[in-house]
C-alpha cells in the first residue's frame, strides 16, 4: 500500500517523458436484465428479458512504442524504488548513491590476481610411501606376469634365443607341467620354473649397466675364444660377496664392434634396455676417431661425406672432420659421426673416398662420452644421469656406484 501510494504521489512527468502513459484495464459493458409479463394470453405466461447495453467507453490513447520512442530520440525513465531517511519507501529517477558508490570501488582484477596466487601457491602432494608388507602384498598379488623365455633370459639360464629352443625342447618345466609356449606368463615369485632338472630362483638378479673400454681383438659374441665377456670374470666372482643372495646376471653386449675395432661398448642383462638404444628408432649418433695411414685431401673428405651404399641403404655421416695433426703422431686423424649402425660402416666410407685405416675407436653413444681415465678392458657401472644421456627414459634405476 506504502508503495502505491508512493507512485500516485508521483507526478506523470516522473515516470514517462512527454506523452508517455499508463495503459488502463479495459471494464466490461454493463448488463441490465428486467422481468415483464405479457396480459394478452390468459392461459399461459411468458418472460422476457431486456438486456441493455451501456455506451461503449471511447478507446484510450494509443500506448507508445519503445522502440519508436528510441528512434525519436525520447528517453524512458524507469524509476528506483528506495527507503528514505525516514523509513519509507519512494521513487527516484536515478540509482541510489549507494549502489553507485559500491560498483565504482568494486575491483574485480584483484579477485583474479588472488586466484592466481592461490593456484601458483599450490605445491604437489608427494606420493604416499608404503610400507615394506605394503609393497610384498603387492608384489605377491598384483605383480605382473612376464613372458617364459624372458624369465629365463633375466635369470641368466641363456641368451633369449636360447632360452627358447630350450623351452621348445621340453627341457623346461613350469608347476610340474613340461611348457613348450615361450609365450606363457609367469611369475618366478610364485611359479616353480625347472630348467634341465635345477630349480630356477625365485628372485631375479637386478638390472646391471656397465661401459666397457673395448681392447683390440676381443669379439662381442659371448661363448667365444677371446670374448670381451671373459673381461668381467673378476666382477662376477665378487658379485656374491657384493650383492649375498642374489643370483649373477647374465651379461651381453649391446650392439657390436669388430674384432680390430676399439673404444666404447655397452654391457648390460637388461633386453628392454639394448633394444631400446640399438633400435635404429632411438636415432642415437655414434663417434669415431679413424687414424688413416698417409694424409688426406679436400676431395676424399668430400667423397666420405657423400656417403655410400652398404647392404643396399645409402649410408651418410652426420659430420666429417679432419682433426689437428698431433706433434707425435705422422698419420691423420678423422672424427665421423654417423647414427645408421650398420655393419662396418665407418670403415666402408673410409675405404670408399680411397683411404686405409689403421686404427679405429668409438669414443661417444648419444649423449655418454667414454671417460679418458678410463684404460682398455676397463669397465665402469653407469648412473642413472648416464643412462639418461644414452637416451634411456626409465623409473630410477639402483646402480652401484664407483668403478
Amino acid at each position: 500500500m506504502a508503495v502505491a501510494a508512493a507512485i500516485a504521489s508521483l507526478p506523470s512527468s516522473l515516470l514517462f517523458k512527454r506523452s508517455l502513459s499508463l495503459t488502463p484495464f479495459r471494464t466490461l459493458p454493463r448488463i441490465t436484465c428486467s422481468l415483464s409479463s405479457s396480459s394478452s394470453s390468459s392461459s399461459s405466461s411468458s418472460l422476457e428479458f431486456n438486456i441493455i447495453f451501456a455506451p461503449p467507453k471511447p478507446d484510450p490513447a494509443p500506448r507508445p512504442d519503445p522502440e519508436a520512442l528510441a528512434d525519436t530520440g525520447q528517453q524512458l525513465f524507469i524509476p528506483w524504488i528506495v527507503r528514505g531517511d525516514d523509513g519509507k519507501l519512494k521513487l527516484q529517477s536515478h540509482p541510489p548513491a549507494r549502489l553507485l558508490l559500491d560498483m565504482a570501488n568494486a575491483d574485480t582484477k584483484t579477485k583474479t590476481k588472488k586466484k592466481k596466487e592461490k593456484a601458483e601457491k599450490r605445491v604437489p602432494v608427494p606420493e604416499p610411501k608404503h610400507s615394506k608388507a605394503a609393497r610384498r602384498f603387492y608384489n605377491q598379488n598384483f605383480r605382473e606376469s612376464q613372458r617364459l623365455s624372458k624369465v629365463l633370459a633375466a635369470a641368466g639360464v641363456a641368451s633369449r634365443r636360447s632360452s627358447e629352443q630350450l623351452i621348445f625342447d621340453g627341457k623346461v618345466t613350469v608347476n610340474g607341467s613340461v611348457c613348450n609356449t615361450p609365450q606363457t606368463p609367469v611369475d618366478p615369485g610364485r611359479d616353480v620354473i625347472y630348467v634341465n632338472g635345477n630349480r630356477l630362483p625365485k628372485k631375479l638378479p637386478p638390472k646391471v649397466y656397465l661401459a666397457l673400454n673395448k681392447p683390440k681383438g676381443y669379439i662381442c659374441a659371448a661363448g667365444e675364444n677371446k670374448s670381451v665377456l671373459g673381461l668381467f670374470d673378476g666382477y662376477l666372482k665378487t658379485w656374491d660377496k657384493r650383492n649375498p643372495g642374489t643370483p649373477r646376471p647374465r651379461l651381453f653386449t649391446v650392439g657390436r664392434l669388430d674384432v680390430a675395432t676399439t673404444g666404447l661398448i655397452v654391457v648390460t642383462n637388461d633386453g628392454d634396455f639394448a633394444q631400446n638404444i640399438s633400435h635404429p628408432s632411438s636415432n642415437l649418433s655414434k663417434e669415431y676417431i679413424a687414424v688413416i695411414e698417409g694424409s688426406v685431401s679436400k676431395r676424399q673428405l668430400i667423397a666420405i661425406s657423400e656417403g655410400t651404399v652398404i647392404e643396399g641403404v645409402h649410408c651418410t655421416p652426420d659430420s666429417v672432420e679432419l682433426l689437428p695433426q698431433q706433434p707425435d703422431m705422422t698419420r691423420s686423424r678423422l672424427r665421423i659421426v654417423v647414427h645408421e649402425g650398420r655393419n662396418h660402416e665407418v670403415r666402408e666410407l673410409v675405404k670408399k673416398a680411397g683411404l686405409e685405416i689403421h686404427s679405429l675407436k668409438r669414443v661417444r653413444i648419444g649423449g655418454f662420452r667414454l671417460p679418458t681415465d678410463l684404460g682398455l678392458g676397463q669397465h665402469m657401472e653407469l648412473r642413472q644421469g648416464d643412462l639418461s644421456a644414452l637416451g634411456w627414459k626409465t623409473k630410477k634405476v639402483a646402480v652401484p656406484a664407483g668403478r
